[in-house]
């Protein structure tokens, strides 16, 4: 198997794979922030025997001041969590899963405030694309919404924001393996939630298998899965393959639990994908005369 194809497959594992958390958080029956803390729990497990094969957990691999924005990122890394998990039962899965997919957008935002750099007119205009993306869907409630639909999509788009903080952490750390910035972030995350654990209170199995489920396949192998990806893969694909997550979010929504979406939340979904897909892959709104017509 040649390394465009392997990363291909990798990418769309990690993808499907992030398509069902929605699913398993809703089917644990866990409040969200005990919920929160087994996910870590058992990604930190997955991701130290990782990072142990891989010969990471030696002297030099990451420097304090490294680490210390590594744990940083950690706490946006599970906050951004409890906020996308509890927009769910608000705003359903595949509308928070929409309206998270704005975090590209939030990235562009935070890395001008903070990092200098320019936003293009091509990249503005898919920001104001993806915005008007997120109104079609806040005012495409269906009749059978609950009251705190609204709450439910301001929680989603929070969750982005936090992860937009992570991305911009992250370029802060390059040089250092991925792997470990995640086990640093889930082990900063086990510590945050610990008072959340409730060892009092005793899961049933169902519950069990859905957090080892979040711990040790959606996070520990789905992150080892995607950052292989990315070492094998073009970037405009690597982008591309991405949007395979929302579509298996929206799947399993609509096939595990009824949700259908209304007209305008489709259209507002389906803008805000075709924004993070312009701004993911460099479309730009002008067309591009081409060379060597005429004469």
């Amino acid at each position: 198997m040649d390394m465009k194809t392997r990363g291909t497959a990798e990418m769309t594992a990690a993808m499907m794979i992030s398509g069902t958390i929605g699913w398993f958080v809703v089917q644990s029956g866990l409040p969200i922030p005990q919920l929160v803390f087994w996910r870590s729990l058992f990604a930190a497990v997955t991701l130290t025997v990782v990072c142990l094969a891989m010969g990471l957990l030696k002297p030099g691999v990451i420097t304090w001041r490294q680490a210390a924005l590594a744990a940083g990122g950690g706490v946006a890394v599970v906050c951004n969590w409890l906020l996308l998990f509890e927009s769910y039962s608000r705003a359903s899965i595949s509308v928070s899963t929409a309206v998270y997919n704005t975090q590209p957008f939030m990235l562009v935002a935070l890395s001008t405030l903070f990092l200098g750099e320019k936003v293009t007119a091509s990249k503005l205009g898919w920001m104001v694309a993806a915005f008007a993306g997120v109104l079609l869907i806040a005012q495409g409630k269906p009749g059978e919404a609950g009251s705190d639909y609204l709450l439910g999509i301001a929680l989603a788009a929070s969750a982005a924001f936090l992860y937009a903080v992570v991305a911009l952490v992250a370029k802060q750390l390059k040089g250092v393996p991925p792997h470990l910035i995640v086990l640093i972030q889930v082990v900063v995350g086990t510590m945050v939630f610990l008072p959340f654990a409730r060892f009092d209170n005793p899961m049933n199995p169902q519950a069990w298998t859905m957090v080892v489920s979040l711990g040790a396949l959606h996070t520990g192998v789905m992150f080892v899965l995607f950052y292989g990806a990315l070492q094998r893969l073009p970037t405009t694909l690597a982008g591309t393959l991405s949007f395979i997550y929302p579509v298996v979010a929206i799947i399993v929504d609509y096939l595990a639990f009824g949700h259908r979406l209304v007209w305008t939340q489709w259209l507002g979904a389906a803008v805000i994908l075709l924004a993070a897909a312009g701004m993911t892959l460099g479309w730009s709104w002008h067309r591009r005369e081409v060379s060597g017509q005429g004469g």
